[in-house]
C-alpha cells in the first residue's frame, strides 16, 4: 500500500507540474490570493516570510529566456 500511495502522490505532483507550466498566470494570481489572505489571519506577522514565498512562485512560473 505505501508504494501505491506514493505513486498516487508522484502522479499528482506531475500534473502539477504541468498546469504551473500551462497557466503560469493563473497560478501567480492563486498563491497571491492565498497570501493575501494568510497575511490578513496572521495580522502580518508573517509578511515577510509570506512575500518571500509568493517572490519564489513567481519566479519560478516567469518564462524562461533563452541564453
Amino acid at each position: 500500500m505505501a508504494l501505491m500511495k506514493k505513486l498516487t502522490m508522484l502522479a499528482g505532483a506531475a500534473g502539477a507540474v504541468s498546469y504551473v507550466r500551462k497557466n503560469p498566470e493563473k497560478v501567480n494570481e492563486a498563491v497571491g490570493k492565498a497570501a493575501r489572505f494568510v497575511d490578513e489571519k496572521t495580522n502580518g506577522r508573517y509578511h515577510s516570510q509570506i512575500a518571500g514565498a509568493v517572490r519564489k512562485v513567481s519566479d519560478t512560473t516567469r518564462p524562461r529566456t533563452a541564453e
